[in-house]
């Protein structure tokens, strides 16, 4: 009767990417992009004769050739830090990997501090606050890091992303459409307006601004993601699995890609492949809140919940609001049977996510399905249904519930026909005690009344005895008593002289 909530939410990255240049052209806030400025590689074929003459084209020259392959734009040279600010940027990612999230921020402010251009670790900071809750504080942090660097992909990236989780979607497509205006060659814009069309449903759109960058860039791994992701919502799991493994080839130390990779593999249900896939996302980032979460449902599922718990509190860890890897690990805490822990978890959800009915049918089949120490059975189901009655208030819905709502109300009766007998063998059995008490009370003392009747009857015969004796020998004729001291009667004879 577990229920395990599974997230789909591809994490974003501490670190640094490659920057491109930027060339202005014109576009439109609304519609379609214009395509990528690029300059193509070009391909020179030369096959003359001996003579000088020209040949006859060969079989493989007369075959259709692959369109020539985009050259990437020219790099910028990346800006170094000072000293100080790279010592403490190193920090704040070794920080934030272990799971400190505080300590990070710490870190990434006295980065910013120490270098007025240090453009990235404005946008770690905006990741920092945005784990902690911080959603104002975040959204300060990605734009003073596009004010220091206006086409920065990862700050365009997790400003798309923090946008369209707060329901401003619209808002953040409108603003990137006339950055691209602006910066038509910037890829980092072009990714984040890929990820909020698709955040829209806005499918179609979504995959042909992703093409127009593989175009530009045909090793763009983050572009090669979007463009899974949207594949993966219309259904086309197969072709998600085929960009995403082609993303794993480019860049194999990719966490997101391995991530969406286990996501996609549970799609097609190949569980094993997605557990390797989330295993080797974990492996990369330590503090992959998104991909630990997802390992640890799969843990779940096999019921090695030591491994789930150490998993899910690393997700918990990392990212504190994280409600789903909350509502994993409460189920991890139950397979555990620590049922405090688990209670806890779901609650927290409550707290953080106050109109999410999840939690209420967790915490009604906990009390529906375990033995709670120190809590009475009918107390135990009663509470189980008063939390599946505010599942449904908030709008839950689950085909199961009548009849686990049946199957509590039986258990009540049950329980109270089970109190109710033994309170009636209780009184039976005190009846008893006291039927037998009385019983042997009444024993004892007619035992006692037997024997003082007998002393009295022998103490009688005694006395009678006595009085007859005494009785008896006053009917005796002659009988005198005799004196001691009374002198003896004289005698009449005389002395012989000698022993005859």
């Amino acid at each position: 009767m577990k229920r395990l909530v599974a997230s789909a939410v591809l994490a974003f990255s501490f670190g640094c990417a490659t920057q491109e240049s930027a060339t202005k052209n014109s576009a439109t806030a609304t519609g379609a992009t214009p395509e990528v400025p690029y300059t193509p590689k070009t391909v020179v074929q030369t096959n003359p004769s001996a003579q000088g003459q020209a040949s006859p084209p060969s079989a493989e020259a007369a075959a259709p050739q692959p369109a020539p392959a985009p050259a990437p734009p020219p790099e910028v040279p990346k800006y170094v830090y000072s000293a100080s600010a790279q010592s403490a940027f190193q920090r704040g990612v070794e920080a934030a990997s272990r799971g400190d999230v505080a300590a990070a921020q710490k870190a990434f402010e006295e980065a910013a501090d120490a270098d007025a251009k240090a453009d990235y670790a404005w946008t770690n900071l905006g990741m920092v606050r945005e784990r902690q809750g911080d959603d104002s504080g975040a959204e300060k942090a990605y734009r003073k890091a596009i004010s220091l660097k206006p086409d920065q992909d990862m700050a365009w990236d997790s400003l798309a992303r923090l946008y369209c989780r707060t329901r401003r979607c619209p808002q953040i497509e409108s603003e990137v459409r006339n950055k691209i205006a602006e910066m038509p060659a910037s890829l980092g814009l072009r990714n984040a307006l890929v990820y909020t069309l698709s955040a829209q449903a806005k499918y179609d759109a979504a995959a042909t601004e992703a093409k127009k960058v593989l175009k530009a860039d045909e090793r763009n791994v983050r572009a090669m993601q979007l463009l899974a992701k949207v594949y993966a919502r219309e259904g086309k799991h197969e072709l998600a699995k085929m960009v995403l493994e082609n993303a794993r080839a480019v860049d194999g130390s990719n966490a997101g890609v391995h991530n969406a990779l286990g996501l996609t593999y549970l799609a097609l249900k190949q569980k094993p492949q997605a557990l390797e896939s989330f295993k080797q996302a974990v492996t990369l980032r330590p503090d992959f809140a998104e991909a630990k979460n997802n390992y640890g449902v799969m843990l779940n599922e096999a019921q090695d919940y030591d491994a789930a718990v150490k998993e899910l509190e690393g997700a918990v860890t990392s990212a504190p609001d994280f409600t789903a890897a909350r509502m994993n690990l409460g189920n991890a805490y139950r397979g555990k049977q620590d049922f405090s822990k688990a209670m806890t978890q779901y609650k927290e959800v409550m707290r953080l996510s106050p109109g999410n009915a999840d939690p209420y049918f967790n915490l009604a089949i906990l009390h529906l399905d375990s033995e709670i120490p120190g809590m009475d059975t009918t107390e135990r189901l009663k509470t189980s249904l008063s939390y599946f009655a505010q599942y449904q208030d908030k709008g839950g819905k689950d085909d199961r519930v009548e009849q686990y709502v049946k199957d509590a109300n039986k258990g009540i009766e049950k329980e109270e026909r089970r109190k109710e007998r033994e309170k009636r063998d209780a009184l039976k059995k005190a009846e008893k005690a006291e039927k037998d008490k009385k019983a042997e009370a009444d024993k004892a003392a007619n035992a006692q009344k037997a024997a003082d009747d007998q002393a009295a009857e022998e103490k009688k015969k005694a006395e009678e005895a006595k009085k007859k004796a005494a009785a008896d020998a006053k009917k005796k004729p002659g009988a005198k008593l005799s004196d001691d001291s009374a002198p003896a009667p004289a005698t009449k004879g005389k002395l012989s002289d000698n022993d005859k």
